[in-house]
């Protein structure tokens, strides 16, 4: 599965201004939310946050991956902010993160999760495009970002 296809531009937002943690995930909760009818931004908010309590999702670089598992979600679904300043995610180098891509998978489906977040991990690895990522203005343009260096990565693969 390719990484936009967990995604739409409708949950992608840039130059998002918070000052915690918390309301970080709770941001990313409301536009997972707004994907799943069947669910609320709490429900959401408390996958993730039980997630994160066990260890953070922060990898450092400025990027964290904050995820969970929903019993009763059909299929993955995604989510993307980019933060204006940074905000403490308690990540691996202790630098504030500045791009958090949200993920919610089928409580089920360990493997794809596993492969879903193996895939980001190298997307956001490589610093020019986490560089490109937090200077696009518009959640179309990085769309379009993601939807290109994916293409390039599986050229590469």
């Amino acid at each position: 599965m390719q990484i936009c296809e967990l995604l739409d531009p409708a949950r992608i937002g840039c130059h998002q201004e918070t000052s915690s943690k918390k309301r970080t995930i709770e941001i990313l909760a409301e536009l997972l939310a707004s994907a799943l009818p069947d669910f609320t931004a709490g429900e959401v908010f408390d996958s993730l946050i039980n997630r994160e309590r066990l260890g953070s999702t922060g990898l450092g670089n400025g990027v964290a991956l904050p995820h969970g598992r929903v019993a009763g979600l059909k299929e993955p679904v995604a989510a993307l902010i980019t933060l204006v300043g940074g905000v403490d995610f308690d990540a691996v180098d202790n630098k504030p993160v500045d791009i958090l891509f949200a993920l919610l998978v089928p409580e089920e489906s360990t493997d794809e999760h596993l492969q879903i977040l193996a895939r980001l991990a190298a997307m956001f690895s490589n610093r020019e495009f986490c560089e490109k990522l937090c200077g696009s203005n518009d959640a179309e343009q990085c769309y379009r970002l993601i939807d290109q260096t994916e293409s390039d990565q599986s050229l590469t693969a």
